[in-house]
């Protein structure tokens, strides 16, 4: 290791982690091609992917060393960096929308637009949270604008324009982050430095596909063991992806049943089936050496194959809605005899639009060494091809906060789009205003607002930074996410003031002064007035009681018409007759509680109020006949 060269910059070293193997490419950007200098395979002793996601982390660390060690004794170069890919298997699409209301009508700018679309983002992610049960670590891959509005009206670009609400409808593309951690982790337990992450899909595009090829409509299809990705471009850009659950192993185990074999000896029968034009021999579980024609063992895995080709064309179209311009297929998959006529008869296409993929890998590498035409290296060739040829912004290390940055996306990156693929939401950058609190106040509805958010700090190699700053290749982003304004509160006391003196009520119950408020809380006050301080005033002097002396006859008290439009109900079970207010305004349940005979000076639980027998509010108006109940619970 002493005698070994260091890795230079320019070498890159890539690693396709699949189900049944690791891949090592290593390369060096050559004008705009990738001089391959060295390929190395190694399989897995035993199963450590699942489906794609890495199951034993150790294990997969070791296969890769191992792989990395093969191919620095024959380099002389210590390899350090790796560019890896995340399996496009994995990913996870949600709709989100978002909207922004300006203070005023005025021109719209990029640093509101990325707002609204990271407010929409964060509305995806949100959604695909709550579809899953357990919050969940996400990671923004990419996302296109669905549709945009301004002031209700569809647009399909609001910069410039002028106007109040702003709304965007975005499709954002996760990674579940445990997928992401486990390959960072297997990269650690291997000795590597992550330099740059990509997606399956988007690396078998980049060396199959041309990017001067990808204003057609066509499909990537990478048929690995486990599951299969689809990837879709169109008008010069990756326009979707999709994964069928079935592949290469659908066929192996169809080999399996048939002729009582181990799983690895299936795989050997079905490699050897392209290779050999008459017998393929064989051990069965039994110890027993087997001769099977290669016509049979095509005819047996039919079934198999026309069930992964159904899968395809329907993953295809689910995503296209139409049948593409062309399919590639790559991967160890695309071999299976027979395999490209049914997709191309599932879709109903001519079988010349349907290729092996390898036939443009010399477009983007070369080697003087290697045979690269193979369809199973569109994957580590592409992931190395993306980050020597710079075809990815992840092709290079940014840190964030003194980490490196996970970065997905094609094309020109901005600090929103960074600070989204590693996991901050809108209201980490934007911040939020503290939620308001709305109460009921003797009838009258009253909303307090909450504090207003503390922006975030955003800086760029010590420059103060905007959402919508370019990031480049060795940026350093320092990063201090928004703190949401505190939620507006207040207590009885707040509430009413240093003046208010009586009794109050919050939802019927009895309360303090230092009672604190909740949301939709309703507040009665039965006020009183203030006694006044007492003064001791002297007893006047007795008058002399003279027996003799009747005492005279009390005068009656006159008697006063009762007014019209008095009130007459019954109140717990007896008669009440109000007279009419002087406004004429009506009676509510409030004003009947000082004839309820409750002492509200001393409440010590709940009020019940019902008229003819359903429970009302405070503010119920009374009617005449009606039957009142007032109670304590």
């Amino acid at each position: 290791m002493a005698d070994m060269k260091a890795q230079d910059k320019d070498l890159i070293f890539a690693l396709d982690i699949g189900t049944r193997s690791v891949v090592g490419v290593v390369g060096r950007p050559v004008g705009d091609r990738l001089k391959v200098l060295d390929v190395e395979l190694a399989e897995h002793s035993k199963r450590a992917m699942m489906d794609g996601q890495i199951d034993d982390i150790r294990q997969v660390g070791d296969l890769a060393r191992t792989v990395a060690q093969r191919l620095q004794s024959r380099l002389g170069v210590h390899l350090e960096r790796v560019s890896v890919a995340a399996a496009g298997r994995a990913l996870r699409t949600q709709k989100g929308s978002f909207a922004l209301e300006l203070p005023e009508e005025q021109f719209i700018d990029a640093e509101q637009i990325g707002a609204l679309e990271a407010g929409a983002v964060s509305a995806a992610e949100e959604a695909l949270q709550s579809d899953g049960g357990d919050r969940r670590q996400m990671f923004l891959v990419g996302y296109t604008v669905a549709q945009y509005r301004l002031d209700n009206y569809p647009m399909n670009n609001l910069q410039f324009h002028t106007g109040r609400r702003m709304e965007a409808d975005v499709v954002a593309t996760f990674l579940p982050g445990e997928v992401v951690e486990s390959l960072y982790a297997a990269m650690r337990a291997a000795g590597f430095q992550v330099s740059s992450m990509t997606l399956e899909p988007i690396a078998a595009m980049n060396a199959a596909i041309p990017a001067e090829l990808r204003l057609l409509n066509l499909a990537m299809v990478d048929i690995g063991a486990g599951t299969t990705d689809i990837a879709l471009c169109r008008d010069g850009s990756v326009v979707g992806y999709t994964m069928a659950t079935v592949a290469g192993d659908e066929v192996t185990e169809a080999i399996m049943r048939a002729y009582l074999v181990d799983f690895k000896t299936a795989e050997q029968v079905k490699r050897a089936i392209g290779e050999s034009d008459d017998l393929i021999r064989c051990r069965n579980i039994l110890g027993q050496e087997e001769r099977i024609a290669v016509s049979e063992v095509v005819q047996t895995i039919q079934e198999p194959i026309d069930r992964l080709a159904d899968a395809i064309a329907k993953q295809i179209l689910s995503v296209n809605d139409t049948v593409p311009s062309a399919v590639f297929l790559a991967g160890g998959g695309s071999k299976l005899t027979g395999l490209r006529e049914k997709v191309a008869e599932k879709l109903d296409m001519d079988e010349r639009r349907v290729a092996i993929a390898g036939n443009n890998f010399a477009l983007s590498a070369f080697s003087e060494s290697i045979e690269l035409e193979k369809p199973e290296y569109a994957t580590p060739l592409g992931i190395a091809i993306s980050a020597g040829l710079g075809l990815l912004n992840d092709s290079y290390v940014v840190t964030l906060n003194g980490q490196s940055a996970k970065l997905f996306r094609n094309g020109v990156l901005t600090l929103r789009d960074i600070l989204l693929m590693n996991g901050y939401g809108y209201g980490d950058m934007v911040g939020k205003t503290g939620k308001s609190l709305t109460v009921t106040l003797d009838g009258k509805r009253l909303v307090f607002r909450g504090e207003p958010a503390i922006p975030a700090a955003l800086r760029v190699n010590e420059e103060e930074a905007s959402l919508s700053t370019v990031i480049h290749a060795g940026d350093h982003i320092h990063f201090v996410p928004a703190r949401h304004g505190e939620a507006a509160s207040r207590t009885v006391a707040e509430l009413l003031g240093p003046d208010f003196y009586g009794q109050v009520l919050v939802n019927n119950a009895p309360a303090s002064m230092d009672t604190q408020l909740g949301q939709g809380d309703v507040v009665l006050t039965l006020r009183q007035t203030r006694p006044a301080p007492r003064r001791e005033v002297p007893p006047a002097p007795a008058a002399p009681v003279r027996p003799d002396v009747p005492s005279a006859p009390q005068a009656a008290a006159p008697v006063r018409p009762v007014p019209s439009g008095e009130l007459r109900i019954i109140l717990n079970g007896k008669p009440l007759v109000l007279p009419a207010k002087e406004d004429r305004s009506p009676y509510h349940l409030m004003d009947l509680l000082e004839h309820s005979g409750i002492d509200f000076e001393h409440l010590d639980r709940a009020v019940r109020l019902e008229v003819n027998g359903v429970e009302r509010g405070f503010q119920y108006a009374v009617k005449g006949q009606d039957s009142v109940t007032i109670s304590l619970i």
